[in-house]
């Protein structure tokens, strides 16, 4: 951005939402002071209506009066439209940026459906069947961090990156669901890599201040439970 310019930057969120995540923690990366308007989904603010009127979600990042939607491409507008800013969310090589973009991909088109079968399970039965398929994927995902961080903290290497978002933002809600339905997740034996992974990526300064707080979520959980 071009030295002086005076630059408005708003987040259209919801707290508990992973995806909504993912833009606060590029923006913190990137060290972009911006705004967040937290929404209620009950009852969708207009500006929300009118900044996403296609899908109608969070999250939003408004910059300048300008809305861009859905959580990965907003990853990818903040990359560049804050490139001089904070550290490269997505690597510079092209191949290790395309399998970044895959593995995220992956993490929303097939881990995600795996774990949100947790809590649309009609009996234990099938929220536990749907847990094993979830900790599977994170199996995969294990074996992924261990090729693509070459030893270092982050899958993106020492610092966090796109793939380290992508995954990192549903960590809170992998701990609530570890809480409610009693299976470990990222078991350390099993999974060191992802565990140390986790432990890094949730103590970095740029994820603390916005990585909901575990017991918060479980008692959410449980309201929406309660709902159906």
């Amino acid at each position: 951005m071009a030295g002086g310019e005076e630059v408005e930057v708003k987040v259209l969120g919801d707290w508990s939402s992973p995806f909504v995540m993912r833009a606060k923690i590029a923006l913190n990366l990137k060290g972009v002071k911006y705004e967040n308007l937290e929404e209620t989904l009950s009852n969708k603010s207009q500006l929300l209506l009118n900044s996403n009127p296609v899908y109608k979600k969070v999250p939003v990042l408004i910059h300048n009066g300008k809305p861009i939607c859905e959580s990965l491409l907003i990853l990818q507008y903040i990359d560049e439209a804050w490139v001089d800013s904070g550290p490269s969310i997505l690597p510079s090589d092209p191949y290790a940026a395309a399998m970044a973009r895959f593995w995220a991909f992956y993490i929303d088109d097939k881990w995600l459906p795996a774990f949100m079968g947790i809590p649309r399970g009609k009996t234990e039965e099938a929220k536990v069947e749907a847990a094993r398929e979830a900790i599977a994927g994170l199996q995969i995902l294990e074996e992924v961090y261990e090729k693509l961080s070459k030893g270092k903290d982050f899958f993106g290497g020492n610092t966090i990156g796109y793939l380290d978002i992508a995954l990192g933002s549903h960590l809170g809600w992998i701990k609530a669901a570890e809480k409610i339905i009693g299976l470990e997740f990222l078991e350390e034996k099993k999974m060191p890599n992802l565990t140390r992974w986790a432990n890094c990526f949730c103590s970095d300064d740029a994820v603390k201040g916005v990585m909901p707080k575990v017991d918060e979520l479980v008692e959410f959980a449980k309201k929406l439970q309660s709902r159906n």
